[in-house]
């Protein structure tokens, strides 16, 4: 039986006087639809949640929602034309056409929060920077077809409209210029790659350092250190230049220590002991630069670097690696009898005046 006979086969048989009866008739009905499916979804989502897949669990739980507002859309609309409201029909076309791009784009997020969720469980690595990318994609895609569609479903010539928006597009483009610069700046940030959401970046040209949040096709926001939110436009990022700590190899320690003067004859054996050292400590990367030298006469000190790079770029572990290789610098320093300096000033009076009665 078709579904547009469903308001004549009720009026055939309820009666055609009992115009309230056959709305309740219609709107009963609905009900128990709605019943039956979330059961019957229910079913489903349970037998293909033993499935390797997901986009079978994606596509059930997107309909869920619209399907049950579809039930209710046509049920009302069918007892808005027998109440004799001629614009139900055109109400119920438009409204199909709305749950449809409710439920695909409900379809893409959850696809998107299932290859992210995967990623993580598995220890995979999944570009969060060119998923957002795609999924924004087809979000605007879908909505602007979906918009193309109610139009002509409207009355409307898609031609006309197409034709007015490449005409108007290009006035539009005078006017928003700046708009335009921030989308095709977040495409040059999609395909260079310079930074990825969830990295630490900074930038010495501007005030801008943080972890980033979100990649938008205006906006890319920046959580700062004390967890502020910075909103900068894509465009800026075309004309600075950004550093990306997140994708660093190695940490570098890099100090200069000065002893006494008067341990001069203890800093070749202390310099050596400090390079056994760091040449043992298991955090460091033995592959990378290491040097311990002395360099400097300075005012109050005789200076010795260390230069060597830590295995962790963890930024927290990091210090503590770098705690304990200051500690055990000092520990050699004293087991030598020497002393680390600190500034001092010596005063060299003349023999006459400190013989002076």
């Amino acid at each position: 039986m078709n579904i547009e006979n469903i308001p004549a086969w009720l009026e055939a048989f309820i009666g055609s006087d009992a115009l309230i009866l056959r709305v309740f008739g219609i709107i009963f009905l609905s009900l128990l639809l709605d019943f039956f499916q979330k059961r019957l979804v229910n079913r489903i989502q349970l037998g293909l949640a033993r499935t390797a897949t997901l986009w079978d669990d994606a596509a059930v739980e997107a309909m869920r929602k619209p399907l049950s507002y579809l039930i209710w859309l046509v049920g009302i609309t069918w007892a808005s034309q027998l109440l004799g409201l001629e614009v139900a029909g055109l109400l119920r076309e438009v409204g199909i056409i709305v749950l449809v791009t409710w439920a695909l784009i409900r379809f893409v997020r959850f696809v998107e929060q299932k290859i992210l969720h995967e990623g993580e469980v598995k220890g995979k690595h999944i570009d969060r920077t060119t998923t957002d990318a795609v999924t924004q994609l087809l979000r605007i895609s879908i909505i602007i077809t979906a918009t193309l569609v109610i139009l002509q479903t409207l009355g409307f010539d898609i031609s006309a409209v197409l034709a007015f928006g490449g005409i108007g597009g290009v006035a539009v483009g005078f006017a928003s210029k700046d708009l335009l610069a921030n989308f095709f700046g977040a495409i040059m940030i999609y395909l260079d790659r310079p930074f990825s959401i969830g990295d630490w970046i900074r930038s010495s040209d501007r005030q801008i350092e943080g972890t980033v949040e979100r990649i938008g096709w205006r906006l890319t926001v920046i959580r700062t250190f004390d967890k502020r939110p910075l909103y900068i436009p894509n465009s800026v990022f075309t004309s600075i230049s950004v550093e990306n700590p997140s994708r660093m190899t190695h940490r570098r320690i890099y100090e200069t220590i000065g002893v006494r003067y008067t341990d001069a004859t203890s800093l070749p054996a202390i310099i050596d002991d400090v390079r056994q050292m760091l040449e043992q400590h298991p955090e460091l990367d033995q592959q990378q630069t290491l040097m311990v030298n002395f360099n400097k006469f300075a005012e109050s000190s005789l200076d010795f670097f260390v230069y060597t790079f830590t295995k962790t770029t963890n930024w927290q572990k990091y210090h503590v690696v770098k705690q304990d290789v200051l500690f055990k610098i000092n520990d050699i320093i004293e087991r030598h009898g020497a002393a680390v300096a600190f500034p001092t000033t010596t005063l060299d009076l003349p023999e006459a005046f400190t013989n002076k009665p």
